[in-house]
């Protein structure tokens, strides 16, 4: 995993990438995949990330992220 993600970060400093923009592209996907994993509970899934709910709530509205969807009726 080490050696992906250092890749991983060789391809970004090529390709330019600025790091605020490489930082919230990986938020945005760790958060959607640990959201997915809890299907959209928030409350579990803040736990897990080690972040209060409310800020969990604040920045899947900051990266527009759906996650209704993925709740039981």
């Amino acid at each position: 995993m080490k050696d992906q993600l250092e890749a991983l970060v060789g391809q970004m400093v090529e390709r330019g990438i600025l790091f605020e923009e490489a930082v919230n592209e990986f938020e945005k996907k760790f958060i959607k995949r640990v959201l997915d994993r809890f299907n959209g509970n928030q409350s579990r899934a803040a736990r897990l990330l080690g972040i209060h709910r409310n800020t969990l709530s604040r920045k899947i509205g900051l990266y527009k992220l759906d996650h209704r969807h993925h709740r039981r009726a």
